[in-house]
């Protein structure tokens, strides 16, 4: 799927308050949906001896789906386009890459 499709599609399920204009909802669903994918991780530690089982991997299947239409809501409150973040997002690390800057931290390296 094109991630504008899935942005623009995504967009038509989403009803919050304010929504069109209201960055900060869909920025506390982002930080909420991650935590519960640290939790499926955390658990498949703890339950599964580390071993990602086929039932856990749906489960964290399910949960990225969310963190993803999260990631689409905040990117259309805040007026961007996810095609594009993802296209500056790996332009950024081949930079890196090419420095041999990916290991390390700071934004500007």
């Amino acid at each position: 799927m094109d991630l504008a499709d899935y942005q623009r599609d995504a967009g038509r399920t989403a009803i919050y308050p304010g929504a069109g204009k209201n960055l900060l909802y869909p920025t506390l669903g982002l930080c909420g949906e991650a935590g519960e994918v640290a939790e499926k991780v955390k658990k498949m530690l703890r339950d599964d001896a580390g071993l990602l089982t086929a039932e856990r991997r749906a489960a964290l299947g399910a949960e990225l789906g969310d963190v993803l239409w999260y990631v689409a809501q905040v990117a259309t409150e805040a007026g961007l386009e996810l095609d594009a973040i993802a296209a500056d997002n790996l332009a950024k690390l081949r930079s890196r890459a090419e420095r041999g800057a990916l290991p390390g931290s700071g934004d500007e390296r």
